[in-house]
């Protein structure tokens, strides 16, 4: 299995709202002795975890795609998560979706684009900005102060959700760690 976290790559947007999913594979990573199989060809950090691999795509957002089409290939991967922000869910929401739409999240597209729309994504809320004029600027900035007072809870559980997904059933796993947010 292919475990990605999206996200940005660099200092500047590290403690961003639209690199939730690097901080769960960080979160994987610190829980697990992963080892670190990277290589130029895949853009990205690559760790192996027992049998699985954890992805942070080093490509940006918007080509997410191209590195984890990369590592599927070399590594000759069927299953595919996606950990990633949901705008349309309030901050805290946890949720799971077996294939679909991308809602217009330009990670999502990358990767539809790149290895179809058929893999398990773990959406995390982030709510969404008063205007959708400010989408951007919101997604690129750090969570709020009273967020930030909830975020390493919310990023242990979803850390917790995806471990399951390697050893329980999609279905199973998504009634048990589903939230609508409030954390």
């Amino acid at each position: 299995m292919l475990i990605v976290g999206l996200g940005n790559p660099g200092s500047a947007y590290a403690q961003t709202r639209h690199n939730i999913g690097f901080m769960v594979i960080d979160e994987i990573c610190r829980r697990h002795s992963v080892h670190n199989i990277s290589k130029s060809s895949f853009e990205g950090e690559l760790f192996k975890m027992g049998s699985h691999f954890l992805l942070k795509p080093l490509t940006f957002m918007n080509l997410s795609g191209r590195s984890i089409l990369a590592v599927k290939n070399f590594y000759k991967i069927d299953e595919v998560i996606v950990i990633h922000d949901d705008l349309d869910l309030p901050f805290g929401a946890l949720r799971f979706k077996s294939g679909g739409g991308h809602g217009g999240h330009n990670g999502l597209k990358s990767t539809d684009a790149a290895i179809s729309p058929q893999y398990i994504r773990v959406r995390m809320g982030i709510g969404k900005p008063e205007h959708k004029s400010q989408v951007a600027d919101y997604v690129l900035h750090p969570f709020s102060p009273d967020e930030q007072k909830r975020l390493t809870e919310w990023i242990e559980v979803a850390a917790d959700a995806v471990e399951k997904l390697l050893t329980q059933t999609y279905s199973d796993v998504a009634a048990k760690y589903s939230r609508k947010g409030g954390i």
